[in-house]
């Protein structure tokens, strides 16, 4: 396993980032946060038959997952993994959709996770500035351009079984500023092991409680390449532009085409020819030469 313990120094880095964020919320103003102990980091890993039951939240149910469904690989696990990162850190590997939570030197707790979509991949490294139970999503204004039909959220979702956020939301800050990236639980517990976010990171809600009771404000989390190599710098994307529709991007105008003016005519047929009939046509009648007879001279008598 690749050491992951190079510090990376994102102070000073031409990340000004004018460019518009590609995280799942929108940016909020950064919150200084004290790191406390926290004794449940060193809780031992449940067995998956228990930790995926379905419980109650406070006031809400969080539903069980499927067992059948959801690979072994991708369940809450302790694991070796070499690092000399401090105990408490978190690396995220969005290549094999794992985030590790370091237990001790070369220990840590696997657990699945999914990561942004094509085009939203981000690495680098962030603290943890705050933790929030079941919060409000509120969808940023570039995800309400390429899905309109969250504008109904553009005030804020409330917390709930339903809400992209689910039932924790890790908030993290890069160089002191707020990207918009969270790590946080999912109602689609089937999108684990995916890349299917704007850029945050999914956990299923199970797993993102759990996560939540050990994680301590001021951690540091180091999300890696994609390949698990160690980012040079803080790497944010570009958000891809709404895609236009099909129909709206064939759609080309219609050609004016003037009025015409439509004059009535009326037709005269050319008057009829008459027609002879084949009696009424003269038959011209040859000629008929005349014989003319010699007259006859009567025969004069001789003389006596």
């Amino acid at each position: 396993m690749r050491r992951t313990g190079i510090s990376l120094r994102l102070a000073g880095l031409p990340v000004a980032l004018t460019l518009a964020l590609a995280g799942c919320v929108p940016p909020t103003a950064p919150t200084a946060a004290a790191p406390v102990v926290n004794m449940a980091s060193t809780a031992p890993v449940e067995a998956a038959e228990t930790a995926y039951v379905s419980r109650m939240d406070g006031t809400i149910n969080v539903p069980a997952i499927p067992l059948e469904k959801f690979p072994e690989q991708l369940r809450r696990q302790e694991v070796a993994y070499q690092t000399d990162r401090p105990a408490g850190s978190i690396i995220i590997h969005p290549g094999q959709k794992f985030l590790y939570f370091v237990t001790g030197p070369n220990k840590a707790i696997r657990y699945g996770i999914s990561v942004g979509k094509s085009g939203f991949e981000w690495a680098g490294e962030a603290v943890v500035s705050e933790t929030k139970k079941w919060p409000t999503w509120t969808p940023p204004k570039e995800m309400i351009a390429r899905k309109p039909e969250l504008a109904k959220w553009k005030d804020g979702q409330p917390g709930g079984p339903t809400n992209p956020l689910g039932a924790r939301a890790i908030y993290l800050l890069s160089n002191g500023r707020d990207y918009g990236y969270r790590i946080h639980g999912t109602p689609d517990w089937w999108s684990i092991g995916r890349n299917a976010s704007s850029g945050c990171i999914r956990m299923v809600q199970q797993d993102v409680i759990d996560l939540n009771q050990r994680v301590q404000a001021g951690a540091t989390v180091l999300v890696l390449n994609a390949d698990g190599s160690m980012p040079k710098n803080l790497r944010i994307p570009t958000p891809p532009k709404p895609k236009q529709s099909v129909a709206k991007a064939l759609a080309k105008p219609k050609p004016v085409i003037p009025a015409l003016e439509i004059k009535t005519v009326t037709y005269q047929p050319p008057a009829a020819a008459a027609v002879i009939s084949p009696t009424m046509v003269p038959t011209a009648t040859p000629a008929v030469k005349q014989t003319v007879k010699p007259a006859l001279t009567a025969p004069t008598k001789a003389a006596p």
